[in-house]
């Protein structure tokens, strides 16, 4: 089967190589032209790739398969842009981090068309071309059936996690790594909690290690605390210099809180124990906020996921004026001065 991949990135280019690495063909689209070159280069004679849309999509066997994996403020203007380009029966595929709504309108937009759409929450990052993404996908149920070749060789497969205990029989989509969620949207819907869950895991995962990374605050002497801040009442207590990167190492063998998050953080900790090569700026790129505002909607409490969101505002130095605004009241009721910066 062909598929065509607009956007040749970390995960557009990975996909392009999953699905040849399993007897598919594909043809690329990319404004860079040495994205193109190099895919050409590594992938022969399954591989395509031009930097001209109205050629891409010439270069499509039909009925054509086109997967947009582009960033999610430029999804809408190339979708606009194929649905003047393709014909009855094409399927293009959202597989970034659209929100939902946007997914339920493109659909009906190009339902008059003849054109299907479908939307696929794609998780697997850098490392989805070794171990396969996890696709969570919306649209008709004959159209989804149509490209499952393809979801097949994207996904990781069954043996990428022991079977459920209970289950028996043939293994479910679901357990080969793609499932069908719904209609129009639906796959951006249960991608969008995912990555909501994710910010509270990573949150969680951090908050928990900061709280590690100050088991010695016991050991400063008392000239080292202010009056402005609350003394230890049994410093005793916290006068361990834990070792994060083997705390990590210990955590992933048969604890119940090991997952792979704590295997990459556990790779970063080795690799730089006091992670002086980064910054702590944390990005959202929308999921957590859509995640809130449906839990909103729906009146569903979500105090974890939502802490998690405003601790990457606060990261971002967001909460600076907010904090500016606690210190100028501290100072004018009580004359209490700033700490000096550390």
């Amino acid at each position: 089967m062909q598929l065509g991949m607009i956007g040749l990135g970390r995960m557009g280019a990975n996909i392009v190589r999953r699905i040849i690495g399993d007897g598919h063909t594909a043809v690329g689209y990319e404004r860079k032209q040495p994205h193109i070159d190099e895919l050409s280069a590594e992938l022969g004679d399954s591989f395509a790739g031009t930097t001209d849309l109205p050629k891409f999509v010439a270069l499509l066997e039909k009925p054509r398969v086109v997967w947009v994996m582009i960033p999610a403020g430029a999804t809408g203007a190339v979708i606009d842009e194929l649905a003047e380009l393709l014909e009855p029966g094409d399927i293009i595929i959202d597989g970034g981090n659209s929100r939902y709504h946007e997914d339920i309108k493109r659909a009906a937009m190009l339902l008059p068309k003849g054109i299907h759409y479908v939307d696929i929450g794609t998780s697997g990052g850098v490392f989805g071309l070794r171990r396969g993404f996890c696709l969570m996908i919306g649209g008709e149920a004959d159209t989804v059936s149509y490209l499952e070749p393809l979801l097949k060789s994207i996904a990781p497969g069954v043996d990428a996690a022991p079977r459920t205990p209970g289950r028996t029989g043939a293994p479910s989509t679901a357990e080969e790594g793609y499932l069908h969620c719904g209609p129009a949207g639906a796959g951006h819907f249960v991608k969008m909690v995912h990555n909501g869950i994710e910010y509270g895991a990573m949150a969680a995962y951090a908050e928990g290690m900061n709280i590690l990374h100050h088991a010695n605050v016991g050991k400063q002497s008392d000239a080292e605390h202010s009056a402005e801040v609350t003394p230890l009442e049994h410093p005793e207590y916290y006068r361990y210099d834990i070792d994060l990167p083997e705390v990590t190492e210990v955590w992933r063998r048969g604890s119940v809180v090991a997952s792979w998050l704590l295997d990459l953080t556990a790779a970063e900790l080795y690799a730089d124990p006091n992670l002086d090569s980064f910054g702590g700026r944390v990005s959202d790129s929308g999921e957590g906020r859509w995640t809130v505002d449906a839990a909103i909607d729906e009146g569903v409490p979500a105090p974890v996921l939502s802490a998690a969101l405003f601790q990457r505002f606060a990261s971002r130095g967001e909460s600076l004026y907010a904090d500016k605004v606690l210190s100028a009241m501290r100072q004018a009721f009580g004359g209490h001065h700033e700490l000096p910066k550390t």
